[in-house]
């Protein structure tokens, strides 16, 4: 099967295999590897969310049970305290005498737990005694007690065992006697175990505060409702507001809960007054689910920026692929059609790189081959060498004047003679200036001679202008050692004082200076003469990008430029800055050679 499919995958373009890899290596499983990342991190968000509202209500739950197991413990003290039971037993034969026994004891124990534990909120103990005041925590067992809900209560069970039930506040202004608002502990004080037998039968009565239950129940701060069932289903305690549980006798499975409620429930096992009782909590779907929406917001830009990161990356590394090997095609046509055209690339590293330079070089060996222009592009070049030479000669040479210099030194003579120094002088400084140009053999000098023909030069026109003339020549030391082509800058100094300062009635200034740095040398000359307007300074830029068949016979600065340009190619810079009236500055930046590096950056540029 895998050799059937291979050639069915050759004939499949690049673009589209690579769309394949992209597709089932990082598409699908990513898309994959997040849907089943979302399904497992939300059931645990889910089931954690359960358990959290698990254990809040069981809290509530542990929290209801504290409260009555308070007042149970309570009611244990008043069943067991013996003196108390006494003044419950005995028979006063005046009011007096049991307001004495009252004060002395009963008093303080009725007064002292109300206040310490805020759940409860009053205590009373009824009984059959009639030589006892009903008032201040002592009630009458009378026809109407023994006929409340929470007196038929204590039929169901024996002994002294606690009852928990719901019923009506003890001082309440009932407006409806099936008001059911307060839970409340009554428990029988006819303990046989610790006093025998008794006379009178004793009911302790521990109301809980309704405020306290509710504080209990509102503890759970979720989008729902508590619901307290006993053991028969009914609800004793609801924090629905739609539900009356205070005068209604309601079942829980009566209630009309809605459809995406989710229920909790947690029993009172294993206690005597609570047993079977049970706690109901009715939450909204959508507080479970709330935490689930922010892992799955996390989730999905998580997925979305690793599609992002990868589709990115893959499209890059195959758009460097494909678009090279396409170049590469186009030009393998072109071949097939006789048009021999390398490819114009970056150079790079890969395989497809190594692949466009061998296919360059195989392009330009069959197109030689083909137009036998090898030997021939050698002569071609070979000549076009020589022409340049001899062009170069010749520019150099139009900036040498041919004076004689066997005559200019018979007049120097002579001025001696005739005790004409100043005269003599600028000939030996003219003579100097010709015999130097007329050198033929030493095209590079020093930039040390180079400025004694820029000495004599300036000497001979300061002879000339005589004070009209002033000149600064500023060059750093490490600069008089580089080797610079001969008579490159005079022409510039030259330029600047005919074409400068001759046209001042006043004369003028020339400052020139020349620095070296670490690489380069920099020649500048400044003068405040008649200065040059921008289409003549458009024309010395241009210059630069002229060829040698366009200069003719012309001279000076043109010849310089050209002669930098031939010497140095693009690694000269020109800058001149100049304006009517303003004065000019020019600054050329050459290679710094010095005379140990040898001549080889100095040879004429092809």
């Amino acid at each position: 099967m895998r050799l059937s499919l291979l050639p069915r995958l050759d004939n499949i373009r690049l673009r589209n295999k690579m769309l394949i890899v992209y597709i089932f290596c990082v598409l699908l499983p990513i898309v994959l590897t997040n849907v089943v990342f979302y399904q497992v991190t939300t059931n645990n968000v889910k089931n954690q969310r359960m358990r959290d509202i698990s254990r809040a209500l069981e809290q509530v739950r542990n929290e209801f049970r504290g409260e009555i197991d308070v007042a149970v413990r309570v009611s244990d003290v008043f069943i067991t305290d013996y003196l108390l039971n006494e003044i419950l037993e005995t028979e006063y034969e005046s009011p007096l005498d049991y307001i004495a026994a009252y004060d002395s004891y009963f008093r303080k124990i009725l007064n002292s737990y109300t206040p310490l534990y805020t759940s409860m909120q009053n205590i009373k103990i009824y009984l059959d005694n009639p030589t006892l005041l009903h008032s201040g925590g002592v009630g009458n067992l009378t026809y109407q007690v023994r006929n409340s809900d929470w007196y038929r209560a204590l039929e169901k069970v024996k002994g002294s065992t606690p009852v928990l039930i719901r019923t009506a506040r003890e001082n309440r202004i009932q407006p409806a006697a099936n008001v059911r608002d307060t839970f409340v502990i009554v428990r029988r004080m006819n303990n046989l175990a610790y006093f025998g037998t008794s006379k009178w039968e004793k009911i302790l009565k521990i109301e809980l505060r309704p405020q306290a239950i509710e504080q209990v129940f509102s503890n759970l701060n979720l989008n729902g409702h508590i619901y307290l069932l006993n053991e028969s289903g009914q609800v004793e305690y609801a924090t629905d507001p739609y539900v009356n549980w205070q005068t209604e006798t309601i079942f829980f499975h009566e209630l009309d809960l809605p459809d995406d409620a989710i229920e909790f429930a947690t029993a009172y096992n294993g206690v005597e007054y609570l047993d079977s009782w049970k706690l109901v909590g009715v939450i909204q779907e959508e507080e479970v689910f709330r935490e689930v929406q922010r892992p799955r917001e996390f989730i999905v830009w998580l997925a979305l920026i690793n599609l992002l990161v990868s589709t990115a990356i893959i499209f890059w590394v195959s758009r460097s692929m494909n678009v090279r090997l396409i170049n590469i095609l186009r030009h393998m046509k072109k071949v097939k059609n006789q048009q021999f055209v390398p490819i114009e690339h970056r150079e790079t590293l890969d395989e497809i790189g190594q692949l466009q330079n061998e296919f360059n070089r195989m392009t330009m060996q069959i197109k030689s081959l083909i137009h036998d222009v090898y030997i021939a592009d050698i002569r071609r070049k070979g000549l076009e060498i020589e022409h340049r030479k001899a062009q170069f000669n010749a520019l150099q040479s139009q900036i040498n004047p041919h004076f004689l210099f066997n005559s200019l030194e018979t007049i120097r003579m002579r001025s001696l003679i005739k005790n004409e120094t100043e005269t003599a002088q600028i000939i030996h400084k003219m003579a100097k200036l010709l015999r130097s140009s007329l050198t033929w053999n030493k095209d590079r000098i020093k930039v040390e001679e180079e400025l004694e023909f820029i000495h004599c030069f300036l000497e001979i026109q300061k002879y000339r202008f005589g004070d009209r003339l002033t000149y600064r020549l500023d060059v750093d030391p490490e600069a008089r050692s580089v080797i610079i082509p001969k008579m490159v800058f005079l022409p510039f100094v030259e330029n600047a004082s005919i074409h400068g300062i001759e046209p001042m009635k006043h004369g003028g200034e020339i400052d020139i200076t020349i620095r070296r740095s670490s690489h380069d040398l920099e020649f500048s000359i400044r003068d405040n003469g008649a200065g040059m307007n921008p289409e003549q300074v458009e024309r010395f830029y241009g210059y630069l990008e002229n060829e040698a068949e366009e200069l003719g016979e012309r001279i000076g600065v043109q010849n310089v430029i050209y002669r930098l340009r031939m010497l140095y190619g693009d690694r000269i810079r020109l800058f001149i800055d100049s304006a009517p009236g303003q004065g000019t500055c020019i600054r050329i930046t050459l290679p710094a050679q010095d005379e140990a590096d040898g001549s080889a950056a100095l040879l004429p540029r092809t």
